[in-house]
């Protein structure tokens, strides 16, 4: 089973549950969990092969690395909890992860608030994506992370963002990269299946007016969806939660709220 930390509310009934991005963990949430704490019970995860997730002795986990054996990774935890139904927070990858457990069990999903959201890979995306396949098996990973973190996070007050992941990344082996790799380099199809079906569940897209890659696509997806909004937080980058903690806080938090 995943790694996840609970921190329990005295009152409240509401969970809410922080699912990281691929070279992430638990810990780039330590600027909401404070605040968080406060209103709700918190569940964070670590993915498999991220932070405290990583199999000692042998791979406890399916295999094959899907977006499906990922998700229902994740279900396992809620499930284990007995938690009948949580709001979703996810940064970068980790919101397909949750838009593909909305599809598979929604009953489990409240709502969802998608930071740096990615859901279309534009022709810039895709070429990086097929040189790093093409280089992924001769240039060490971390090469490679860190220039893709450069292109997804290029401006100086991306900065700190880009450090925490590239840092983050560090604690991976090079096969568990590999891995998230090629499960990243399969992701069209799903994606284009994701952006096309509405789900009508609320839901909450939070991005940075410097997410060059992902927003554009982001704003299309809302114009379409009934029950998606979009919030831009100015002169910020992908890593949201990170680069503006407050008014991520503020906003997310506010919108968990608006649907008591």
């Amino acid at each position: 089973m995943l790694n996840y930390y609970t921190y329990k509310h005295n009152s409240s009934e509401e969970w809410v549950t922080f699912v990281h991005g691929a070279g992430g963990s638990s810990s780039i949430w330590f600027k909401q969990i404070r605040d968080f704490r406060k209103h709700f019970n918190v569940l964070i995860l670590d993915l498999r092969g991220h932070g405290n997730s990583k199999p000692k002795l042998k791979d406890t986990f399916n295999p094959k690395y899907t977006f499906s054996s990922i998700t229902a990774d994740i279900v396992e935890v809620i499930d284990y909890l007995k938690i009948q139904k949580s709001h979703f927070i996810g940064i970068s990858l980790g919101t397909i992860l949750i838009r593909n457990l909305a599809e598979k069990r929604p009953e489990l999903v409240k709502s969802m608030i998608l930071g740096g959201a990615v859901f279309k890979l534009n022709i810039k995306s895709q070429i990086l994506m097929k040189l790093g396949i093409i280089f992924k098996s001769v240039v060490p990973y971390m090469l490679l992370y860190k220039f893709f973190a450069f292109i997804i996070m290029p401006k100086k007050n991306h900065k700190k963002s880009r450090l925490l992941f590239v840092n983050e990344a560090k604690k991976l082996y090079q096969k568990e990269f590999i891995r998230w790799f090629k499960l990243t380099s399969e992701i069209n199809p799903l994606l284009r299946f994701l952006r096309t079906k509405d789900i009508k569940i609320p839901t909450l897209y939070i991005m940075g007016s410097e997410d060059h890659l992902f927003l554009p696509s982001i704003k299309d997806i809302v114009s379409q969806h009934v029950k998606s909004t979009l919030y831009v937080v100015e002169k910020c980058g992908h890593v949201v939660n990170v680069e503006k903690p407050k008014v991520f806080n503020n906003q997310t938090i506010g919108f968990i709220n608006s649907l008591a």
